[in-house]
């Protein structure tokens, strides 16, 4: 089920009805309609796939309570182990199986070995698998590091692992923030849900108004690139910039307002990533709950910062390249990973990557705010820059269409569309104003509303970029 759907317009207002009128005074009734509402929420989608996550549920369920129940370190990491086995097998075979065939007969091919291509599958990706996967190991992680205590309340348990706002796109939530919010009694709050309102309604502006206005354009410049000048292939990747940010975050924004209108919060997937003034401080604000995912169960593990600049440096190429593969079986998606590592390594090793952690916000001179403003012009191009290969279907497009770019062309036949650019101004100013924490004025929120509306009537609903990963 889309967010922005018809179905789910009706499905959100009958599941908040039921749970703040119907089994408001029972917890266990509460845990229990929401994990029926989120299988019906997953099962519109395809509900052959329901097994899966019910699988992913009862095995990490047995294995917290199994690593919990001995005192044999030994017996605790095979646990462990066959946690990340069993979630890792799954998100492998689902995902990655058939990237693995195909690049090994090609490597074959490379030395002469000509193999047919009959050991690939026709595997259809399960929506969601790469965060409800995640979710699951951490908890086991967490038991195993003796952070969290195991709970014995399957349905609670359940309703975590399946949670319907963040089952398919995130943020991927930890089990020591949202599995306690499970387990203790939520009461209607009027202010939470109407910040949950206003989230819904960001978010949907967001994907429907300006992301979905991006996507037929930013598919027809990067389906027929040779046929577009250099300054088009530039306002073709920068529009990319703004749809992949509107549709992920304006997801997320969706989903974390959902969830306040059921009395749940979850962590902030994005924080204005686009006004980060360097890379270091792009990765603590763009997809924050794989970032620091990463960061707590492969970077610090292998050793991060603290074990010598060379093997921090493989560190770093670890985490970026890793969370590259994650977004996809494509080499671009590495090579996109592999990217942000090189723009990461020079500020790693002069010891500057930590800096710009105050969010902006305090008082500067003149200077000063000319200085971060050169710098976030210039950390958004680069980052615009990787994403040309992180949308490519391959790395010869890829490269192909930069070099296009630096061809700059002049054609008369201008792709830019005043409408389009005006979108990006208004979503530059209301984040700015959101960044800034200066208060939308109500009528913003009305005209918000009418422009979702008007764009809603369009005969195809695209679907989210992140449901594919």
């Amino acid at each position: 089920m889309l967010f922005n759907s018809l179905e789910f317009f009706i499905f959100l207002p009958i599941v908040f009805l039921l749970y703040w009128f119907v089994v408001n005074k029972n917890l266990k009734l509460q845990n229990f309609l929401i994990l029926v509402a989120s299988y019906v929420f997953y099962g519109w989608w395809d509900y052959r796939f329901l097994s899966l996550i019910a699988l992913s549920t009862v095995v990490d369920y047995f294995i917290g309570l199994n690593i919990k129940g001995s005192d044999n370190q030994k017996i605790r990491k095979r646990w462990l182990v066959l946690s990340a086995l069993f979630n890792l097998g799954l998100l492998g075979f689902f995902k990655y199986y058939n990237f693995f065939i195909e690049s090994w007969i090609d490597a074959l091919a490379s030395v002469g070995y000509q193999l047919e291509n009959t050991w690939t599958l026709k595997v259809i990706l399960p929506v969601g698998i790469s965060f409800y996967t995640f979710q699951t190991m951490s908890y086991s992680i967490d038991i195993y590091r003796k952070k969290l205590e195991p709970t014995r309340d399957f349905v609670a348990f359940a309703a975590f692992v399946s949670f319907f706002p963040q089952l398919v796109a995130g943020p991927i939530e930890r089990a020591s923030n949202l599995l306690p919010q499970m387990l203790h009694q939520r009461k209607f709050d009027k202010l939470k849900s109407i910040k949950g309102i206003e989230l819904i309604v960001w978010g949907m502006f967001k994907k429907v108004v300006i992301a979905d206005s991006f996507a037929p354009i930013v598919n027809d410049i990067f389906s027929n690139y040779a046929d577009f000048s250099g300054g088009t292939l530039i306002l073709g990747a920068i529009f990319f910039a703004f749809q992949i940010y509107c549709d992920f975050s304006g997801y997320s924004d969706i989903a974390i307002g959902t969830a306040k209108l059921f009395g749940f919060d979850l962590m902030t997937n994005f924080n204005f990533p686009y006004f980060s003034r360097s890379i270091g401080e792009f990765w603590r604000k763009w997809h924050i709950s794989l970032s620091t995912w990463f960061r707590d169960y492969l970077y610090i593990p292998l050793g991060g910062s603290k074990v010598g600049k060379l093997i921090g440096i493989r560190n770093v190429f670890a985490i970026f390249l890793v969370s590259g593969f994650w977004h996809g079986a494509n080499w671009t998606f590495i090579v996109w990973g592999g990217i942000h590592a090189l723009l990461f390594i020079p500020s790693f090793l002069l010891g500057t990557n930590r800096r710009h952690l105050d969010d902006g916000a305090k008082e500067k001179s003149v200077l000063i705010y000319i200085k971060d403003f050169a710098q976030v012009l210039f950390t958004f191009f680069v980052v615009t820059i990787a994403w040309v290969f992180f949308r490519a279907d391959s790395i010869t497009d890829a490269m192909q269409y930069i070099k296009g770019i630096n061809s700059f062309k002049v054609d008369t036949s201008s792709f830019i569309i005043f409408s389009d650019v005006l979108l990006i101004i208004v979503l530059l100013v209301l984040d700015f104003m959101r960044y800034k924490n200066i208060r939308i004025h109500f009528i913003f929120w009305i005209l918000m509303a009418m422009a979702i509306i008007g764009s809603l009537n369009r005969e195809i609903q695209a679907e989210f970029i992140y449901f594919q990963f």
